[in-house]
């Protein structure tokens, strides 16, 4: 019998452990993607998501987050709704309260935003990670505990830090490279099924051998 894979349509993936819930099934709003199989992790309720860990999301910048990723309890998304004005002495946003205020509603409209935040594939979040609006975040990276991501971390980056910093890469540029063409995240789920081992422990040279199998590059 071939191995079965996990089923990604599954709010909670482990059953014993409902703080575990699969975000691509749980989350509503158009302007969130999820790619199958990225998780949050929190003890309180995480299925409160969209509403305690993605703040400001008023639109129309969009949060993007790949397939494969696996987010600490605590991480939190700022969006571009979180922007004040800074040009003038003040930066209270009087139209936002009310009565004749709103009058002055153009003082905020508009104001310019970093653009969509963008998470790839395979990354990994620890506890209580904080990403900023419009930062773009590499396929394999790494976000440290606490970390405050303030600017873009590369593919297989490790950045820690408040602000965060980038700390290393988890492989030299060569095999960054080799790693990024072989994009296991893509393959059918069958054949990340059939090697499992060779994604999670195996080297770069045998995880092109297992895309080759698949008929890839």
């Amino acid at each position: 019998m071939p191995p079965v894979p996990a089923d990604p349509t599954v709010l909670h993936p482990m059953p014993d452990h409902p703080r575990v819930v699969l975000l691509k099934p749980l989350v509503t709003s158009p302007l969130i993607e999820v790619g199958d199989y990225s998780y949050y992790d929190d003890p309180d309720d995480p299925t409160a998501f969209e509403t305690r860990n993605v703040l400001y999301h008023y639109g129309p910048e969009r949060l993007v987050i790949g397939k494969y990723c696996a987010l600490g309890t605590g991480t939190r998304f700022l969006m571009n709704g979180a922007n004040h004005r800074m040009d003038g002495p003040s930066t209270f946003p009087f139209p936002t309260m009310g009565g004749s205020w709103a009058d002055h509603f153009d003082l905020i409209t508009g104001l310019p935003g970093r653009g969509d935040t963008v998470v790839g594939n395979d990354v990994w979040f620890g506890h209580g990670a904080t990403v900023l609006p419009g930062v773009r975040i590499g396929h394999g990276a790494i976000i440290a505990a606490g970390a405050v991501v303030t600017s873009d971390v590369p593919d297989y980056g490790i950045a820690g830090g408040h602000p965060a910093r980038l700390i290393r890469t988890r492989f030299d540029a060569d095999d960054v490279a080799r790693l990024l063409a072989v994009a296991w995240w893509d393959w059918p789920v069958g054949h990340i099924t059939r090697h499992v081992r060779t994604i999670m422990s195996g080297t770069v040279a045998d995880l092109e051998e297992a895309a080759a199998q698949a008929g890839r590059p």
